[in-house]
C-alpha cells in the first residue's frame, strides 16, 4: 500500500490531521503557498510558515496548524511537491506523520 491510496485515505477523513513546516529545510520555492495559500505563506525571510485558521502567520519552531477536510488534497500535494521535503502531516491523535519526509 502506498502513502494516499484509498485504504489510507479512509482513515485521515476520520482523524483530525495537523500540518508543520520544518523550516530549517525550507527552501522557500513557495509551492506550498501556490497549492493552498489558505495553509502556508512566505514569510519576510523566504521561508514559509502554517498559517492559524484566522489567517495568523505560526512562526514557533514546530508550530502546527489543523488541515480543514477540503483542503487536505491541497496540503498532501504541497507536501509531495516540496523541494527541501520539510512539510510534515500527522494525526492529531498519535501524532504519526501520514504524508511528508517521515511517513511510514
Amino acid at each position: 500500500m502506498t502513502v494516499g491510496d484509498e485504504a489510507g485515505t479512509g482513515s485521515e477523513s476520520r482523524d483530525p490531521l495537523e500540518v508543520w513546516i520544518d523550516q530549517d529545510l525550507c527552501t522557500g520555492d513557495g509551492i506550498c503557498a501556490q497549492y493552498a495559500p489558505e495553509v502556508f505563506e512566505l514569510d519576510i525571510d523566504g521561508l514559509a510558515y502554517v498559517k492559524s485558521g484566522d489567517d495568523e502567520l505560526l512562526q514557533a519552531p514546530g508550530a502546527t496548524t489543523p488541515v480543514p477536510l477540503p483542503l487536505l488534497r491541497d496540503v498532501v500535494d504541497s507536501a509531495k511537491e516540496c523541494p527541501g521535503d520539510c512539510i510534515h502531516v500527522r494525526r492529531v491523535s498519535d501524532r504519526v506523520e501520514v504524508y511528508g519526509p517521515d511517513a511510514a
